[in-house]
């Protein structure tokens, strides 16, 4: 430890380096539940690449694990600390670099808060579409580690989409740059995607090129009330079936839409088995809206309102941005899953996690990206009842295996991290397995970038 301290601080400014157990302790673990979280022993906030790279010699002279962080919004554990380690706190490399209206791209460092760069570009007239529910809070690079998505994927994609090029210091300090600047560029593997999701078990991603689009017009927004989940998602399916691009679909469930009510006293309809929240930032967002709740009505919805104004619209968007946190106030402890299926599959999805609500006497609360098949069915307990725990997990895992009979995928968004290891194991195959370790082996063979994750 002596030894440790000793290195980091020769290239280390003093307030990059925290020893305080208190405070080291705070930084132990991500918002996941039932994941393992071990004691670091210091945690850096680097301001520069080279301190970034000092600290990655540091570690590999010593063979000292690292363990990346950004905001620590996460819900799978994968930035939770290991015993021993060092937690690399990139919270304070939050410069914009750069914003070319002319290229579309922004430069950013990876501390750079998903809320603040999309306000930033919104003044150039550009558009930065990855929005997790997280947003005024979740970093740049943790939406790159986790490949996270938000509400508006239906429509303009996912994190993955939307970065160009990395700076990256790998694990022995060198320094990587992948990617490109230009619109178009295929030149040698995508090593850029590569590092698009690995969770920071692959490099330190330490500045991101990212695209950007042209600012769209302010999106209106409909909301319909449906009395079954099922039916509300077959106005999915018939919303999609018809060709329609919205900017937004949205599905909140019964529990949700009371979760939501008991936090904010947001005045939604309490009645409703589902509500499905739509959105068009089109030319002509009206007629668009007119033709989806046609569409919705078709379905069985009870009830088809489109917002008056952009201000309406932006108060349905923050009561399902609040979904999660709502939830989190039901019981004493949440689980949330992340799993996406087919959108065709949806309604077997929901129906699938009721059926597992009963049958472990639990309360579960759906929300979901419903246009791109993504659930977030959150499984609320009381974390004091071991009986209530053990069925809490039991019923988590029953859903993830849901999803793959459904032929989903176990994280549509989230990641992997502690959480879900096993679980991508069973989905990737032994083959599968085996070829992304010899990837990691690849790039960290000491093993020390965020060990204990993914596999």
């Amino acid at each position: 430890m002596s030894d440790l301290l000793e290195r980091l601080r020769a290239g280390l400014p003093p307030e990059a380096l925290i020893t305080d157990p208190d405070v080291t302790a705070s930084y132990a673990h991500d918002m996941a539940g039932f994941c393992e979280a071990g004691t670091p022993a210091v945690v850096v906030l680097p301001r520069t690449v080279e301190q970034v790279q000092h600290v990655m010699r540091t570690a590999t002279a010593l063979r000292v694990p690292v363990v990346p962080q950004g905001a620590r919004t996460g819900l799978s554990g994968a930035a939770n600390a290991s015993d021993g380690c060092i937690v690399l706190s990139l919270v304070k490399m939050d410069r914009i670099l750069e914003i070319s209206p002319v290229d579309r791209i922004a430069v950013v460092e990876p501390g750079v808060v998903n809320a603040v760069l999309s306000r930033a570009v919104n003044e150039h007239g550009l558009y930065y579409p990855p929005d997790p529910s997280s947003w005024e809070t979740c970093t740049i690079g943790g939406n790159i580690g986790t490949a996270s998505g938000g509400l508006c994927c239906v429509k303009y994609g996912v994190t993955a989409e939307y970065v160009l090029g990395l700076d990256v210091v790998l694990a022995d300090g060198r320094l990587l740059t992948t990617g490109r600047r230009t619109a178009k560029g295929v030149a040698g593997y995508d090593l850029t995607r590569l590092f698009v999701g690995s969770e920071g078990s692959l490099g330190i991603v330490v500045k991101a090129v990212l695209a950007l689009r042209p600012q769209p017009p302010r999106q209106l927004v409909l909301a319909a009330e449906f009395p079954t989940a099922t039916a509300a998602c077959d106005a999915v399916c018939r919303i999609m079936e018809r060709g329609h691009t919205p900017s937004l679909l949205e599905l909140m469930d019964r529990t949700t839409v009371r979760a939501v009510n008991a936090l904010a006293s947001m005045g939604l309809p309490e009645t409703t088995e589902a509500l499905l929240l739509c959105a068009f930032d089109t030319p002509d967002p009206l007629a668009d809206l007119a033709a989806v709740g046609e569409l919705c009505t078709a379905a069985g919805a009870t009830e088809v309102v489109p917002a008056d104004n952009p201000a309406e619209s932006e108060l349905l968007l923050q009561a399902r941005r609040m979904s999660l946190t709502a939830l989190e106030t039901v019981k004493s402890a949440t689980m949330i899953d992340d799993v996406c299926v087919p959108r065709s599959r949806l309604g077997a999805m929901l129906a699938g996690t009721a059926a597992i609500a009963e049958e472990y006497d639990l309360t579960i609360g759906v929300c979901a990206h419903a246009g791109d098949g993504n659930t977030h069915p959150v499984v609320c307990f009381d974390h004091h009842d071991p009986d209530e725990s053990r069925r809490a997990r039991e019923s988590f895992d029953a859903i993830m295996a849901l999803g793959l009979e459904l032929g989903g995928t176990i994280t549509g968004e989230h990641g992997v991290g502690v959480l879900k290891k096993e679980w991508l194991a069973r989905e990737l195959g032994e083959t599968g397995i085996e070829l992304q370790r010899g990837i990691k082996a690849a790039f960290d063979p000491l093993g020390l970038l965020n060990p204990g994750k993914l596999f």
